[in-house]
């Protein structure tokens, strides 16, 4: 099974599928060079971006993306503005040090292709790399999907053989409790007497030390209260032509101002204000936490800061709190990457925000006290009313309508958090049954609505 930690991923905006993805594509393309000893003779780099990865891939930042993972870098380690620099070097002198070893020539006008033509059966966000050598013959060649969240597959990994149409679980895998279904991980509950949190922990203490993964939780929601903190205090324009300006800046001296009329406004004020400044920070690539992918990183953090970490945002003395609701939403996200897919290319923003909302309430609802049946039904109702979510992103960019999208996902979080905690009995929707009609929705959404900006406000906005 997959771990938490890979569902919290610490990257650079504004896009996990189209930023953060791609960079470990062009990463790993080259240590395989590396590995077949391909490196020293490869003379050019090709890559061809394909299907959504095309369509938004300008706005999404993709072609700098790759250069970064050309150059050896890592997404959750790399400096942003060191970052640019390099990249403003390589469009400025039309070479690249591949790997961080070997310059090649690499002009990202010849070399970065956009495919608006070829789309794939297996997953919409292809990118075709391709190396050459100094006689123009290619060397190697191998096609790679952004799989949403940052994830990443060749073609040859997708193309395995899977028995059960939407999962397969390895019975070999070292996990003490090992769950293809919400179903599935309940009745773990059950039966053990534990609550989710403490189901996958002890799957995440198979993987290594308990303390490790707690410092790497900890880490995780240190990054996402820093990513809070920087939006709360920039100001200005977000780059990419829109001309939007960042608002949480401003949202947030009022409400040091005081003045508000009531509690349920400095709810919603406080809520809304978290979130934007992250998807801010996310839409002017700084640095996110996948939380479950870039587009939708402001919704958990900005339940956390409110409801565990508090204004300062210091999680020191709530470290248990943090860890809690972590392990819960990132137990309700394995489920969807599993069953279906939290990719907006596949899925639509149901897969990103629909889902974001989902694990936020779960774990909203653990912190507050919900028992596993509870838990699961804040995340059931999270999705249900996030069910045929559009991505539609104005201009390619992560701005419009996505930064507005996460302060409205964090709210309706909270709501279905309290909503399941009133809930007795059993519910008549399930978990499974939600996620499972959010992946048929999905395959049934037009692709105008997956993140290609083909239709919808991408284009309604731009006629008006």
């Amino acid at each position: 099974m997959l771990s938490v930690l890979d569902i919290f991923r610490v990257g650079i905006g504004p896009s996990s599928s189209h930023t953060v993805g791609p960079i470990r594509i062009g990463r790993r393309f080259t240590e395989r060079l590396r590995r077949q000893g391909k490196l020293a003779q490869t003379h050019e780099v090709y890559a061809v971006l394909q299907g959504s990865l095309a369509f938004t891939g300008k706005g999404h930042h993709t072609p700098k993306a790759v250069i970064l993972g050309l150059l050896g870098l890592k997404p959750e380690s790399l400096d942003p503005a060191e970052a640019d620099a390099l990249v403003a070097r390589v469009n400025t002198e039309h070479k690249l040090k591949l790997g961080g070893d070997f310059d090649i020539n690499f002009d990202p006008e010849k070399h970065i292709v956009f495919d608006y033509e070829t789309r794939s059966d297996i997953h919409p966000n292809g990118i075709k790399m391709r190396a050459l050598n100094e006689a123009g013959k290619s060397i190697a060649m191998r096609t790679y999907f952004s799989t949403g969240g940052g994830f990443i597959a060749s073609k040859q990994q997708l193309q395995k053989p899977i028995k059960d149409d939407l999962i397969k679980i390895d019975t070999t895998a070292p996990e003490p409790f090992r769950f293809g279904s919400a179903a599935e991980l309940l009745d773990f509950c059950a039966a053990e007497g534990k609550a989710i949190h403490e189901i996958i922990y002890a799957n995440e203490d198979a993987k290594r030390p308990r303390s490790n993964t707690d410092d790497m939780l900890d880490n995780i929601a240190k990054v996402m209260m820093a990513s809070i903190d920087r939006g709360l205090n920039t100001s200005g324009i977000l780059p990419g032509g829109l001309e939007v300006t960042r608002r949480a800046p401003g949202i947030w001296k009022k409400l040091h101002a005081g003045g508000l009329s009531n509690e349920r406004e400095e709810l919603f004020d406080w809520l809304n204000v978290y979130a934007m400044a992250v998807n801010e920070e996310n839409a002017s690539g700084g640095q996110v936490v996948t939380a479950p992918t870039n587009g939708a990183a402001g919704i958990i953090p900005a339940v956390i800061r409110h409801y565990c970490a508090g204004e300062d945002g210091d999680i020191t003395g709530d470290e248990e709190k943090i860890r809690t609701f972590l392990l819960t939403a990132g137990g309700i996200g394995l489920l969807y990457k599993q069953r279906a897919s939290i990719s907006g290319a596949e899925m639509g923003c149901q897969g990103e925000v629909g889902v974001a909302c989902s694990m936020a309430a779960g774990g909203l609802a653990a912190v507050w006290g919900g028992d596993p049946d509870q838990v699961a039904s804040a995340a059931e109702i999270g999705m249900e009313h996030n069910l045929g979510l559009t991505c539609d992103p104005v201009g390619g960019l992560v701005q419009i309508p996505c930064i507005e999208r996460n302060a409205i996902g964090a709210v309706k979080a909270a709501n279905a958090a309290r909503l399941a905690l009133h809930s007795t009995g059993k519910t008549k929707v399930s978990l499974d049954q939600v996620i499972e009609t959010m992946r048929q929705t999905g395959l049934d959404m037009s692709s105008k609505y997956k993140e290609t900006s083909q239709g919808g406000l991408a284009v309604n906005v731009v006629e008006c």
